[in-house]
């Protein structure tokens, strides 16, 4: 697994407006910015993030995944 194809499966399963992805091949993390976490709380919202990955958690393709996630008018409020 690499960087383009982990953020290649998040952005198939998930409607991203920005979508950061780094690793070393084990030990990702990822900026997650959808309209889809709006009204959501974190758990919920990486629970979405976890769900675009099907098996590859289990199977260990992904052996972990660290996260921010953001509505687009919290990234915006970022400053980004």
């Amino acid at each position: 697994m690499n960087a383009e194809q982990l953020h290649a499966i998040i952005a198939a399963g998930l409607e991203c407006t920005h979508l950061e992805v780094d690793g070393d091949g084990r030990h990702w993390s990822a900026v997650v910015v959808s309209e889809a976490f709006t009204g959501l709380r974190l758990i919920t919202r990486h629970q979405k993030v976890y769900a675009t990955l099907g098996t590859k958690i289990q199977t260990d393709e992904v052996h972990a995944l660290s996260m921010k996630t953001f509505t687009p008018a919290e990234w915006a409020a970022q400053g980004r």
